[in-house]
């Protein structure tokens, strides 16, 4: 039923499971749904910090023969509509406006029904940052830059190798050669070919308008769903100057070679 290996359940009623999830982040997969499940995440942290959690999810691109909805003392909000096809798109909320309640729809066949999410759990900053609806595509201030090297997922210098655009999912994204890889918590960023390259790939929202250019840049971003997404990235000359400048007046919030 899920991925994540903190699960337990229990009968609730007979139509009704109920399906608890102690890790941060995994999926939930139900096959040929019938009845109802109550996903109750209880992650591994003190429940002091809970009003300080974002739940987003994920719906799986084939994702079908549900209704997921969100509740909160018997009443519901629906989230995600049964067959609503909206690639890429995440459903976020915060943690202390309920669990979710999936719910199956009437079916004449269900034998290839499936109804599956990616969630994950996170700090209301960092969620907030991942989805600045304000203003997703401004240029980081000097402070904002020096603070993503800080406390990005991953931080790398590198140039834009070529932009392909997912108009369909309404993303781009960047293929990065990189020159030097000061971080990265997942492997997106790989040796490849007989060259010993390193590359990855870096999505951002298509009304962007990232476009291929010459010279270096610094891009930071996040993972997120297993995707890495583009924070600040200045151009790498421009990062070297904030970096000095901040450096020498003691401001710099962390260390990194900036060469």
């Amino acid at each position: 039923l899920s991925s994540c290996s903190g699960l337990t359940h229990e009968s609730h009623r007979k139509d009704v499971e109920q399906v608890y999830l102690r890790c941060s982040e995994g999926s939930i997969e139900w096959m040929y749904p019938t009845g109802a499940l109550i996903v109750n995440l209880r992650p591994n942290i003190s429940p002091a910090s809970y009003k300080h959690l974002t739940v987003c999810i994920k719906p799986f691109k084939d994702s079908a023969g549900a209704n997921i909805y969100l509740e909160k003392t018997g009443e519901l909000k629906l989230l995600v509509r049964d067959g609503e096809r909206s690639p890429s798109r995440v459903y976020c909320f915060g943690y202390d406006q309920g669990g979710l309640f999936v719910e199956a729809t009437p079916q004449q066949d269900i034998s290839r029904k499936i109804t599956g999410f990616q969630y994950e759990l996170m700090s209301k900053g960092i969620a907030a940052d991942l989805h600045t609806a304000s203003a997703p595509c401004r240029p980081c201030s000097d402070t904002e830059v020096l603070l993503a090297v800080c406390t990005s997922d991953f931080v790398i210098r590198g140039s834009i190798q070529d932009v392909t655009n997912e108009a369909e999912e309404q993303e781009s994204v960047i293929h990065v050669g990189v020159n030097k890889l000061y971080r990265q918590k997942s492997k997106v960023f790989q040796l490849t070919g007989e060259s010993g390259n390193w590359r990855g790939q870096i999505k951002t929202l298509l009304e962007c308008g990232v476009k291929p250019g010459d010279g270096d840049f610094l891009f930071t971003g996040r993972m997120h769903f297993g995707e890495a997404r583009l924070g600040c990235a200045p151009r790498f000359k421009d990062f070297q100057r904030m970096y000095k400048e901040a450096k020498d007046k003691g401001l710099n919030p962390c260390e990194i070679g900036p060469d």
